[in-house]
């Protein structure tokens, strides 16, 4: 009896092989699909150092996960020039970036930068204007985290640190600027930690080499290996969490 059920058995099987279609039974990787939101400002929107439009770090992540057999639904809602306050006006009434996040798997973030550029130009010391451009943006970082986290709680969110903007100002100069962009990295590392989000920090990876990350010195903007390295920074943590998808 047991060998009548054994031949039943495989003869079933071999019917249900078959039965199966060409496509199920060929060798592969079963792409999987996600939805990826980039939000931020011109770092996100891959403004070059000539200010001209190219690739963002986003644009890279989005090459990983197709290298990595993965159907991207990506959207990128950077704005070049954009604050911290204008991020959280589209994260409260933008439907479309609303929409966006709702959708999301990943969602990754940098802002802040153009708040302090703008005190900057207030005072180009930074010592009376950039801690309370600071204070604002890590105000405005929190709402922009906490409402992610309410519209959509399942996303795992990324957020940038900012690299040395100006590594080719005079000594005297970065003896000032750097202990407030090293505040403001904390600051934001903090809101992230906070929220339950992920701190992505660049400095230390941008100032190995800034002739080739950060090769005009009279701009801001990183090149496209710049912005190649800075979303490696980004998939080395993306990488081990993409394995929870279903």
């Amino acid at each position: 009896m047991m060998v009548g059920k054994k031949i039943k058995s495989l003869v079933l099987t071999g019917v249900l092989l078959v039965s199966l279609p060409v496509a199920a039974l060929a060798k592969g990787p079963v792409k999987k699909v996600i939805d990826y939101v980039a939000l931020g400002d011109s770092l996100a929107a891959g403004v070059t150092p000539n200010n001209q439009m190219g690739l963002g770090y986003p644009d890279y992540l989005t090459k990983r996960f197709e290298q990595s057999q993965y159907t991207v639904g990506y959207d990128n809602f950077a704005v070049p020039g954009y604050i911290s306050g204008q991020l959280v006006g589209d994260v409260l009434y933008n439907e479309k970036v609303r929409s966006g996040i709702k959708e999301a798997e990943f969602i990754t973030i940098d802002i802040g930068g153009n708040d302090i550029l703008a005190a900057l130009k207030v005072d180009p010391t930074g010592e009376t204007t950039v801690p309370a451009a600071i204070a604002g943006v890590t105000k405005n970082l929190n709402t922009i985290l906490s409402t992610i986290n309410d519209l959509n709680p399942k996303a795992k969110v990324y957020v940038m640190g900012y690299y040395n903007t100006f590594p080719y100002l005079p000594v005297d100069h970065q003896a000032v600027l750097l202990p407030l962009l090293d505040i403001l990295n904390n600051q934001i590392k903090m809101a992230a930690t906070t929220n339950g989000d992920t701190f992505i920090p660049t400095y230390d990876i941008i100032a190995k080499d800034y002739k080739t990350y950060l090769p005009n010195p009279a701009n801001i903007h990183l090149s496209l290996e710049g912005y190649q390295i800075v979303a490696k920074e980004f998939w080395k943590v993306i990488d081990k969490s993409k394995s929870n998808l279903k």
